[in-house]
């Protein structure tokens, strides 16, 4: 990037993506959310948020938004303002994110770049207030982001939100695309979607049972961009869907057998090999400094 990016000062830090390895919704709550149960696999690629703490409190995001979205709505803005005020901090920042996670794919782009936003300047500013309450702010900003905060694979219930750390055996990822950005309030919303699986188990996951993506199947039926990609992806595994988004991703246990997987398929799927994380890449980052 350039820019901003030029002058002294910044910080780069990471924003990884993430996966749900599976996706239930086990029924409604009496808040009309839905309940949830998945595994979020943090991976090591991802954006980059750049920050520069202000000597005044005025929160600047720099460069693009997405389309429609005012600076203020950024999700990055608002988690700045958010510790900003938690904090009674008197400081600012400048804020720009180098983004590769596409928008809309289900791999926690914006989420993941508000965590970061949270960990990092509550670092800068000085703050030290805990995982515990920048997951609680994150909570109040998106239900993904407390899984970002905290920096762990998880096991999650809830609204996605009551995480368990769970430790996953290393694993690459053929990651692909189709383009399409799902809008997920209105995912949720459509009729066909299955609301009343029967709760899984922790068991049922270690033994590798396919417990599949609620909305893998509507969204293969509405758009058929998606449904291509599991075509051509199920010639080399067994395509999955995360999140309420359209990115599609086969699981392979080597890197030699992703790269082999990526190259059969390289000339119709534009698809990238990225490895799962131990852990974040963000809390690497925040020990190192």
């Amino acid at each position: 990037m350039t820019g901003p990016l030029d002058g002294d000062g910044w910080q780069a830090w990471p924003a990884p993506a993430k996966l749900n390895l599976f996706l239930r919704i086990t029924g409604r709550r009496a808040d009309g959310y839905h309940a949830l149960q998945t595994v979020f696999r943090l991976l090591d690629w991802g954006d980059t948020v750049h920050l520069r703490v202000r000597a005044d409190p005025a929160i600047v995001r720099h460069g693009q938004t997405l389309p429609g979205l005012a600076a203020g709505d950024d999700l990055v803005v608002r988690a700045a303002r958010a510790l900003q005020k938690h904090g009674n901090v008197g400081q600012g920042a400048d804020i720009a994110v180098e983004k590769r996670i596409p928008s809309g794919a289900g791999l926690g782009g914006g989420s993941s770049d508000a965590a970061t936003v949270l960990r990092a300047l509550d670092r800068l500013w000085g703050l030290d207030l805990g995982e515990d309450r920048l997951a609680a702010l994150g909570l109040a900003l998106g239900a993904d982001v407390p899984v970002f905060v905290r920096g762990r694979n998880a096991w999650a219930e809830g609204i996605g939100d009551v995480l368990q750390p769970v430790d996953l055996p290393p694993a690459w990822y053929l990651l692909a695309d189709p383009g399409v950005h799902v809008n997920t309030a209105g995912l949720f919303a459509t009729p066909e979607l299955t609301r009343n699986a029967a709760p899984a188990t922790m068991a049922d996951f270690v033994s590798g049972a396919a417990l599949g993506n609620a909305f893998e199947p509507v969204l293969r039926r509405r758009e058929p961009a998606v449904e291509a990609v599991f075509a051509e992806l199920a010639q080399v595994g067994t395509p999955r869907l995360t999140g309420t988004g359209s990115g599609c991703f086969v699981e392979f246990a080597t890197r030699e057998s992703a790269e082999a997987a990526q190259a059969q398929v390289a000339s119709r799927v534009q698809a990238r090999v990225v490895a799962g994380a131990a852990r974040s890449p963000l809390l690497e980052a925040l020990e190192a400094r």
